[in-house]
């Protein structure tokens, strides 16, 4: 048996999977966000090792006798949070989260540094690692003065499992630290933030053992001491080796509370002006591209607070049938945008209400909205070098067959819906960890699952969809004048 322990921003997933990937069950703890400020975004990391060890004991309680067999363990984890460790490995704050933007004047300054670009192959955005310290050194400078570690979420539940301070490549491309074309720390852009490569984890790669399993935690689970723990990989870079999208040009459109586009590619393949994220993947050799939407679901969950019925309930209301636009639309930037804008001012907006403008009418324009944002992240990855012929839809928001008709007809791309089953980034993460664990071949475990049905664009609506989008890409220009 092998576990997968994902990290997510709301609650920790416990997964396990057995020798044939058969998954056997799961375990969930839920976690909590605090925001003290306008753009802040915060977790206490003592509360991440709370919801783990409830998780498991979740999934131990459902499955005793197969979790005793665990052999292996996979990690995976939101990206970017600063967490930051004195020389005892005390936590000296709460860790500042990935969708945190109050570091946005000094990532702009590092931006501006040619290096960062050259070296990481990005955009230093506000909610990367290295903008947030330097905030921390800027705003809080006795914590800064006693940082002897700094750690990204899932490395510091490693750090609880097994005494190491290890991370891997995919998720460290994500600091703004990482020569990504190279793979290894770069001195020289952790110079620029006042820090050393001995305040960085050791690095492998995400399918490596990185560290075993305390013998005082596995006397707690009931299994043996000892067992490989891989290096595991950020959240989409999992959840892309649970869809198999590990082979060039595969992609998947990810329906989550942010929206990803994501892309596997086999060589490095930078484009930082066109605002994609081109960070390492979790296999060796391997990298990927993705665009980041930051308020996906969280679009239409707003709404739904707004209107006091559940997203089911709103998209349920539109039927089956694929409408064309209505003339209202509607801009996902409730919390700023990443691909194509880094704008972390940015906020939403619909355009276009009049008297007639119904509740049915707002849900189809903001799931049209998230498309079109889908859209954007399409054509930044065209001006990367990727082109892609058909994506594969995960994510809650992916059960909405209306949301992946409008996403279908505003790529122009089939979207194949997989079979019924959990391929999500706790189940990349047990991948990784049977990996680890038996030395198989990545790309021999990593493959897709079956396709249960394919969404074609919507012929007769793909001319209005491109009028509607054109319409939507001049609105941003109109509102950022409006909320600079």
């Amino acid at each position: 048996m092998y576990l997968g322990l994902d990290l997510g921003t709301s609650g920790v997933k416990a997964l396990l999977i057995d020798a044939g990937q058969t998954v056997i069950g799961s375990g969930h703890a839920s976690l909590d966000v605090s925001r003290l400020h306008p753009g802040w975004s915060e977790q206490n990391p003592d509360d991440w090792i709370r919801a783990c060890e409830e998780a498991v004991a979740d999934l131990k309680a459902r499955h005793p006798r197969e979790f005793a067999a665990v052999k292996g363990i996979g990690l995976s984890g939101h990206m970017h949070g600063a967490t930051l460790l004195d020389a005892a490995d005390k936590v000296l704050r709460p860790c500042i989260l990935w969708n945190d933007t109050r570091s946005h004047a000094e990532a702009a300054v590092l931006d501006a540094d040619p290096r960062f670009r050259a070296l990481t192959g990005n955009i230093v955005f506000p909610g990367f690692t290295a903008p947030k310290l330097a905030w921390v050194k800027n705003n809080e400078p006795a914590v800064f003065a006693e940082v002897a570690k700094v750690l990204l979420p899932k490395d510091f539940l490693r750090l609880w499992l097994t005494g190491e301070h290890i991370s891997e490549m995919s998720d460290s491309a994500g600091t703004s630290w990482l020569d990504v074309g190279k793979r290894r720390w770069s001195a020289d852009l952790l110079a620029a933030t006042s820090l050393d490569e001995k305040q960085m984890p050791s690095l492998v790669e995400g399918t490596q053992k990185a560290g075993a399993l305390r013998a005082d935690l596995a006397s707690k689970w009931g299994i043996p001491a000892g067992i490989p723990i891989a290096g595991g990989a950020g959240d989409n870079a999992a959840s892309a080796c649970g869809m198999g999208t590990v082979g060039a040009s595969h992609a998947f459109v990810s329906l989550g509370t942010s929206g990803v586009l994501f892309a596997a590619n086999a060589s490095y393949l930078p484009n930082p002006a066109s605002a994609v994220h081109t960070f390492c993947h979790a296999l060796p050799n391997t990298w990927h591209q993705m665009g980041v939407i930051l308020s996906a679901t969280d679009s239409l969950n707003w709404l739904s607070e707004i209107t006091g019925k559940s997203a089911g309930e709103l998209t349920a209301e539109l039927g089956d049938t694929l409408k064309a636009p209505s003339g209202v639309s509607f801009l996902p930037y409730l919390s700023g945008e990443r691909t194509p804008y880094n704008d972390s001012a940015i906020r939403g907006a619909f355009t276009g209400l009049a008297h007639e403008s119904s509740r049915a009418v707002l849900t189809q324009a903001v799931l049209e909205g998230v498309a079109f944002a889908f859209r954007d992240s399409l054509e930044a990855l065209a001006t990367a070098g990727t082109t892609l012929t058909r994506v594969t839809a995960i994510g809650g928001g992916s059960r909405s067959r209306y949301w992946l008709k409008a996403i279908a007809t505003a790529l122009q791309l089939p979207v194949d819906i997989p079979a019924d089953g959990d391929f999500g980034a706790a189940f990349g993460a047990a991948r990784l960890g049977l990996i680890a664990a038996t030395g198989a071949d990545p790309l021999q475990i990593c493959t897709a699952p079956r396709t249960d049905a394919t969404i074609e664009p919507d012929a007769a609506l793909g001319g209005v969809y491109a009028e509607a989008y054109q319409h939507y890409r001049a609105l941003y220009p109109a509102i950022k004048v409006t909320t600079a």
